[in-house]
């Protein structure tokens, strides 16, 4: 089912919120690229001037999209209900790059979840996102809305490239995963820190309580897969064997995107765990992630340790688009098949690769879920979703047609046990 069966009447297929930001301005040159003739599309934000300066500057970068000219400009407050749900009744599906989301993000989501409007987002924010699930998705199934977190770095390259290695694994296993099932994921960067992300990680960190109290508030109120059982994994660090990388274990929203992503769909087996790490070459780096991490953790407990980190990492800046050409992300996956005494284990290896991942990458993975919801064919869903189950296959041609590599690099059929 495409986005919009029950709004086709809506004056914009999309409307990008954040447009005059510098992750929003990413997203706003690849739609202006990349958005198909026809396409109905709106740039919103707070301050009008700012907007027709983003608007100019597409004009003058892409000449050969006249109708850039008259892409339609939406004055609204991410503080403002009244202007959000008349923004969120205009349209289809909005994409947001409004955050950090835990500050500024729950009046959008409740727009559109009451407007039953498709929306998308770039938040790696675990309390919000079981907030919003708490607060607004029985809303959201009610109206219809897709309400799809997570569509950036954090979690696509986890969400989607485990559930490719799931395809590839049952693949291997004749068609259907009946054993339980084992996976690891590794993530693998060379690029410049968002200040975005920084801003959240930093928000995450000092708020552990409110984060720990809303992850139980959801998990009394979300249902659980019958018969079935799909569930994120602590590890330690270590060496990992298949990968060679040594491993740190990465307090991130990516390996519950990737559980929810198993609990919804039967395809990921009857008993699905995914693990989550920072993959280093060395030990010294691996030692020196933890105590990076660890170090960032502790400051943020102290509020003036606190508003020294942020001040020294803005938001709404970016690095150069040469220091972004040289950026890169991998993300390896290892799943193993766990079958009971006297069968056969099967071992898939994948990987999924690309360019700056916190910023181009991220702006090009946001635009194109944006579009997949509006424009393609894809499951009945309704409510918070995550990017697998909302728009899988779909979602996955995408961004491989957009030149984000998925491959895998191994299938051992025939593990030896010991």
């Amino acid at each position: 089912m495409a986005s919009g069966s029950h709004a086709r009447d809506r004056a914009h297929d999309l409307v990008l919120l954040g447009a005059t930001g510098f992750t929003g301005g990413l997203v706003a040159d690849y739609l202006a690229a990349h958005a198909p003739e026809g396409f109905a599309w709106a740039l919103a934000g707070r301050n009008r001037d700012k907007l027709e300066r983003v608007r100019e500057r597409l004009v003058a970068d892409h000449p050969d999209r006249a109708a850039l000219a008259d892409l339609p400009l939406l004055v609204v407050d991410s503080a403002d209900p009244v202007g959000l749900a008349d923004l969120a009744g205009s349209t289809r599906v909005v994409a947001t790059t409004v955050g950090p989301y835990q500050q500024h993000g729950a009046p959008l989501v409740e727009a559109c979840a009451t407007a039953g409007t498709d929306y998308v987002d770039i938040t790696g924010e675990p309390e919000f996102v079981d907030r919003m699930y708490v607060e607004h998705h029985a809303t959201a199934v009610a109206s219809g809305a897709r309400i799809v977190h997570a569509c950036g770095f954090d979690s696509i390259p986890h969400d989607l490239g485990a559930y490719f290695t799931v395809r590839r694994l049952a693949e291997a296993c004749g068609g259907t995963i009946t054993d339980p099932v084992r996976m690891t994921g590794a993530v693998r960067a060379g690029a410049a820190f968002s200040g975005g992300t920084f801003h959240s990680a930093i928000g995450a960190f000092s708020r552990a309580k409110q984060m720990k109290e809303a992850s139980a508030a959801r998990r009394r109120v979300e249902p659980r897969p019958e018969g079935r059982r799909s569930r994120p994994s602590g590890g330690k660090p270590c060496r990992d064997a298949d990968l060679g990388y040594w491993l740190l274990p990465m307090p991130t929203l990516d390996p519950f995107v990737v559980a929810r992503s198993g609990a919804a769909l039967a395809s990921y087996g009857p008993d699905f765990r995914y693990s989550h790490f920072a993959g280093a070459k060395t030990l010294r780096y691996a030692v020196g992630g933890a105590l990076g991490v660890g170090a960032l953790a502790l400051g943020a407990q102290v509020p003036p340790v606190r508003a020294f980190l942020l001040d020294r990492i803005p938001q709404g800046e970016g690095p150069s688009a040469s220091r972004r050409e040289k950026s890169w992300f991998t993300v390896d996956f290892v799943a193993e098949t766990v079958p009971d005494a006297g069968g056969v284990p099967v071992k898939v290896r994948t990987r999924v690769s690309g360019g700056d991942p916190g910023y181009t990458e991220t702006a090009k993975m946001l635009a194109e879920s944006a579009m997949c919801l509006a424009l393609d064919d894809l499951p009945e869903t309704a409510g918070q979703v995550t990017t697998a189950t909302a728009m899988g296959d779909a979602l996955l041609a995408r961004l491989q047609a957009a030149g984000m590599v998925f491959e895998v690099r191994e299938v051992v059929a025939a593990v030896q046990t010991g």
